[in-house]
């Protein structure tokens, strides 16, 4: 049983116990507590849900384009602003985060090697190639040619020149905000996947825990007021 249950659980009891011995006192609180649990499940339970009549209910489901709106301008005026991202750019350990390696490895360099071939069967040297059999005597030179050219890749791509290099182009105006436009862009296209269902289901299981206390308080300043009220009208 949740807080929100044993609340309004022990409120009814209390009214009961109070009809039953005809105590105007526990009658009283009873009422009161139950009325405070009771509204304030209902405010919560009409933040996620329609309530026919209920004009506001279901607010979250209601005002889905405007919580994605706002999710999105928090992240980029927030978060993804052109301080953070250059920032971002520029820290210590920015070598590290512009590791290159795991792209150069899955980069195809074999058409270089093609590439070369062609340059080398247009230029002077093609007649001479093909005497040795042409530009298929240097098919066993395309693996050694391509696992050279990844690790001269890797090589440079590690450099601290480099990394410098292209860090401060990372930086310029143009770069950045090409940078922003995307990240904005990807944002948009994961908060388009988001339906209202989703965004409640969110949204509930985040506070679902917190708000259960509002019932309980609920109860418990509603009994105490209660209380209050018959002890002076007594």
């Amino acid at each position: 049983m949740n807080k929100s249950m044993l609340t309004n659980a022990v409120a009814l009891i209390l009214l009961i116990l109070g009809l039953v011995l005809e105590n105007s006192i526990v009658t009283t609180v009873g009422i009161f507590a139950l009325s405070g649990a009771i509204t304030n499940w209902l405010a919560i339970y009409m933040l996620f849900e329609r309530v026919p009549l209920l004009y506001g209910s279901g607010v979250i489901p209601l005002r889905f384009e405007d919580f994605k709106a706002g999710i999105r301008d928090l992240m980029m005026t927030q978060f993804f602003t052109e301080q953070n991202i250059a920032r971002f750019l520029s820290s210590d350990n920015q070598q590290l985060k512009l590791d290159l390696t795991p792209v150069l490895d899955k980069v195809d360099l074999e058409p270089t090697f093609d590439s070369l071939v062609e340059v080398i069967n247009a230029s002077s040297f093609g007649s001479m190639l093909g005497m040795f059999g042409g530009a298929e005597a240097l098919t066993p030179l395309k693996q050694p040619f391509v696992a050279k050219m990844k690790e001269s890749l890797i090589g440079i791509s590690q450099d601290e020149h480099f990394l410098n290099l292209l860090s401060n182009q990372l930086e310029q105006p143009d770069v950045m905000n090409d940078v922003q436009q995307k990240i904005e862009s990807i944002v948009e296209q994961r908060l388009n996947e988001l339906t209202p269902k989703m965004v409640k289901d969110i949204i509930q299981a985040m506070i679902k825990k917190h708000l259960g206390w509002l019932v309980v308080w609920g109860g418990v300043f509603g009994g105490l007021i209660g209380l209050i009220t018959i002890l002076l009208v007594a």
